[in-house]
């Protein structure tokens, strides 16, 4: 085996986990929440920017409001999953760096430019959804992520200008025929070249 995690958590976390699309209808809590962020709080990113942000949509009058900003296929899992969260990038990430990367107070000054802020939040928040959905899965729920969205509605509606939204994420124990066949995936030949 050239793999240290047993085959086990092997498959919890990737072979048999899938994009969820029914759900039970037992609570996600604010608890588990908190254990999934704070195991994936320590993924990498570059500079250790951590520009991910979280809204837990919970009240069913922000979830209504969420549902319309859906594609059609999107809304009855959304309505129904046991919580729904929206994941954003926060484009002034770089106020933070100063904490976060404190053996080089100037990181910060590389990101004076939104245009650069824009792209780094988008590329470091999106490698912590990542993570974000695997704690999901780490933590036996199932996650349902979803990008098919009014992008423009949903800042609008739920976030501010600072805030971009990547994914809303529907987060539960899997319900009654959850999972859709798995679709192919590429072979090692296909992705992977030495020079």
């Amino acid at each position: 085996m050239s793999l240290v995690l047993d085959a086990a958590a092997q498959d919890l976390l990737f072979r048999e986990a899938r994009t969820a699309n029914t759900f039970t209808d037992e609570p996600v809590t604010d608890e588990q929440i908190q254990a999934i962020y704070d195991l994936v709080k320590y993924g990498p990113t570059s500079m250790n920017q951590s520009p991910l942000r979280v809204t837990l949509v919970r009240s069913p009058e922000a979830r209504e409001r969420l549902v319309s900003y859906l594609m059609e296929g999107n809304q009855a899992k959304t309505a129904a999953a046991p919580l729904v969260a929206i994941l954003s990038a926060d484009i002034e990430f770089h106020e933070e760096l100063p904490q976060l990367f404190p053996h080089y107070p100037q990181a910060k000054d590389f990101f004076g430019d939104r245009g650069v802020r824009e792209n780094a939040a988008a590329l470091n928040a999106a490698l912590q959804a990542a993570y974000f959905i695997i704690g999901v899965r780490a933590a036996g729920l199932a996650a349902g992520p979803m990008t098919g969205l009014d992008f423009a509605g949903v800042q609008k509606e739920f976030l501010d200008d600072d805030h971009a939204p990547l994914m809303v994420i529907n987060i539960g124990k899997p319900g009654e025929d959850a999972w859709f066949p798995r679709s192919p995936r590429l072979e090692y030949e296909q992705v992977v070249t030495t020079v």
